[in-house]
């Protein structure tokens, strides 16, 4: 049998088994094969909503030997990572910006496997191959967001041009429980956070946590109602459609972690985490009804007591927000890669790279200065 490595292009996904496509994703919920094929079927990242999916694939024989996920896009709505400025440059000098290529996971700033590989040698044949596509395709360029580090290394040797960034993340220290946890941080913070909480309990609401099969129909649509609402009251749509949470609930139920407020019986706020490996991830979150500190306390610090309570050892809170550090949420450098293809460009953007890197590390170094937890003596 010939073992020598061939690359296919796909725009089905369901053209690649899903064992073994999930057998190179990890444990990382939304890379699963049936998280993104959720996405496809349901429309909410599809052709029609400017994303086209061309997964590329490396084979050896018939084994999968590595895959990344690849989207032809029209905007650039939707990954986190801004690059609005780039694309009006582009457009001032007569250029066109789209479409581009994006390596990510639709809609989820969640750092992960980009180039899915077994090897290092593979991820860097990928990344090679990725550019390789682009060329041949004639975009304006290629952007790999949130890679994990044996990905960036990849991508760096390839000649890509990384980005950094900052998000926040709680990392569990071997806290018994909660209180170990608020014991921990700064009077003041400690104090701030006891104060929102008591005004959440004044408004009589106390909190579930649901994974799981313990999630019913009746609490995925109130989710969907609270996750709909923050969307339009921002003035916006939402990106997911209440099909879309179904077919992955179906799909994978163990990694949904549904915390409700409730007052009685009567859900008033919800936020949905996805779990996977040692990991929980903030997601999405609506209200019925404002009250004060119910934000933080429904995503950020019932997250953490149940991260502590089932031993994970991580919660990560999602895109930007340095008011999570007051919740104990930790500045966490993020990453993302990029080639382009007009050399003038590459090199105007190159330099704009190396001063934002400059910029976010002084900013990094401000906010740990800052640290919302006790100062070791000495």
């Amino acid at each position: 049998m010939d073992s020598s490595p061939r690359l296919t292009l796909e725009t089905d996904l369901r053209r690649i088994d899903a064992r073994a496509w999930d057998a190179l994703a990890g444990d990382q919920p939304f890379l699963k094969h049936a998280f993104l094929c959720a996405l496809h079927d349901t429309g909410c990242a599809s052709p029609r909503s400017g994303w086209s999916p061309h997964y590329l694939a490396l084979w050896r024989g018939d084994t999968l030997a590595a895959a990344c996920p690849l989207y032809l896009k029209s905007h650039s709505r939707g990954e986190y990572v801004f690059d609005y400025a780039w694309a009006d440059a582009f457009e001032r000098h007569g250029l066109r910006y789209y479409p581009k290529l994006l390596c990510a996971v639709p809609f989820t700033p969640v750092t992960g496997p980009r180039l899915l590989a077994a090897s290092d040698a593979d991820r860097l044949r990928m990344a090679h191959a990725m550019a390789a596509f682009a060329e041949e395709t004639g975009v304006s360029s290629l952007h790999v967001l949130f890679p994990a580090e044996a990905d960036r290394l990849a991508l760096e040797s390839a000649g890509f041009l990384l980005r950094e960034s900052v998000q926040f993340h709680w990392r569990n220290a071997g806290y018994a429980d909660l209180d170990a946890f608020l014991a921990a941080m700064s009077h003041d913070k400690r104090k701030k956070i006891r104060q929102d909480r008591k005004k959440v309990a004044a408004a009589g609401l106390a909190f579930r946590w649901l994974r799981g099969a313990q999630i019913g129909p009746a609490e995925l649509d109130f989710f969907y109602a609270c996750y709909q609402g923050t969307y339009f009251n921002h003035g916006n749509p939402p990106y997911l459609s209440r099909e879309f949470f179904a077919r992955a609930f179906r799909a994978d139920p163990d990694a949904f972690v549904l915390i409700l407020a409730c007052r009685g019986e009567q859900p008033v706020a919800a936020a949905l985490n996805l779990a996977g490996g040692d990991a929980l991830y903030g997601r999405y979150w609506g209200a019925a009804e404002y009250v004060p500190g119910l934000h933080f306390e429904t995503c950020y610090l019932q997250s953490i007591a149940y991260c502590i309570a089932h031993g994970l050892a991580r919660f990560e809170g999602g895109a930007q927000g340095e008011q999570k550090m007051a919740r104990g949420l930790l500045p966490t450098p993020t990453w993302s890669a990029h080639w382009i293809a007009d050399r003038r460009f590459a090199a105007a953007i190159e330099d704009f790279l190396e001063r934002e890197t400059a910029a976010v590390a002084g900013y990094l170094g401000e906010l740990e200065a800052h640290t919302p937890f006790k100062r070791r003596a000495g």
